[in-house]
């Protein structure tokens, strides 16, 4: 029998990605005072700026504009708690973790169910070509790039360039498709989320409209809530969108493989960890979704040899913003003036 609490003495590679996910059930228990300390030191500093931004509309509409910013990265971190609830590794209590995601994707403006659904999609079949499509950022193979009409690859190249994929489709995303349950039209639980959402956030603006207008909306609300969106965005990018990722076709495919060794490590410095809700540590999280977010480090600190897995620094991860293409060939994912290095 597979000792769960063993700890392995050699490298990574000497253990198998369905192993460590063995290894790695004991960290699955959420602790409940743990997890309401995070979420309320998490809340405060989230009022306070919120409070502290309105005051200095006061002062100066650029100042008030400023603070407003510092909640983008504690609203990236309140989706992480979400993020959690909707991984049933927040709390035990299903029917607590569920109504705690719903209130908090009011903050995050991201229907709760709509976006468990997806995210549980993308979970079950990362790294799998064959299964691209809800949950992911749109990847196309060399080959299919190579063949596609001029059409699709202007649409694609849009799609996939910087400016669009982290300043300008977030944004969108988040305030204006969220709106509607797109992709689901016809399941009533998603239009009930989508709708459930947009009348939370409705019931939270609509009284900082009554007591001071549009200002506060536009000066505090957006801009924290696009900055967050372009952060979370981000994040997902580069945990999954990394030169040496993992892809593979169903019948090679593997989800602890895929989990492993298509999941990235972003090292960051300890204060980005915390905003962030240490989901850098993507490649532990993918392996077992149901350990929460702050017991992430104690895995590393148990397992060395998993602290060392698929390590991208900020450096580094800002060079995969040009990497497009996935060559099923030579396994990694490419630019497209790569690309067009291998058919000469």
């Amino acid at each position: 029998m597979f000792d769960l609490n063993a700890t392995p003495s050699t490298d990574s590679e000497s253990v198998s990605a369905r192993e460590w996910a063995k290894i790695l059930i004991k960290y699955r228990t959420p602790n409940f005072s743990r997890s309401m300390f995070e979420l309320v030191v998490t809340l405060l500093p989230f009022v306070a700026i919120w409070a502290a931004a309105w005051w200095a509309m006061s002062v100066s509409y650029w100042l008030s504009f400023a603070m407003a910013l510092l909640n983008g990265p504690i609203l990236v971190r309140l989706f992480i708690i979400q993020h959690d609830c909707g991984h049933r590794s927040f709390v035990e209590n299903r029917a607590l973790g569920d109504w705690i995601g719903r209130l908090t994707g009011v903050l995050t403006v991201t229907p709760y169910e709509m976006w468990r659904y997806a995210h549980a999609v993308h979970h079950s079949g990362s790294g799998n070509l064959d299964r691209r499509g809800l949950g992911d950022i749109r990847t196309m193979t060399v080959r299919e790039y190579n063949a596609a009409g001029w059409i699709e690859q202007l649409y694609y190249r849009i799609y996939r360039n910087p400016i669009m994929t982290f300043l300008i489709a977030p944004g969108i995303l988040f305030l204006l498709v969220n709106r509607l349950p797109f992709g689901f039209m016809d399941q009533r639980k998603f239009w009930i989320s989508a709708m459930g959402n947009n009348l939370g956030i409705l019931a939270l603006l609509g009284p900082i409209y009554l007591v001071g207008g549009w200002a506060p909306i536009l000066l505090i609300f957006l801009p924290s809530t696009v900055l967050a969106a372009s952060l979370g965005v981000w994040l997902f990018y580069v945990q999954h969108q990394f030169e040496h990722t993992h892809w593979e076709n169903e019948p090679d495919w593997d989800m602890h493989e895929a989990a492993l060794h298509g999941s990235s490590h972003y090292l960051l410095p300890p204060v980005l960890q915390w905003l962030s809700g240490n989901i850098g540590i993507h490649h532990v999280h993918h392996l077992n979704s149901r350990i929460p977010f702050y017991r992430l480090p104690e895995v590393l600190r148990d397992h060395g040899d998993l602290a060392v897995g698929a390590e991208l620094t900020i450096r580094e991860s800002l060079a995969t913003a040009k990497l497009h293409l996935w060559d099923e060939e030579g396994k990694r994912l490419l630019s497209y003036k790569e690309a067009r290095a291998l058919v000469g």
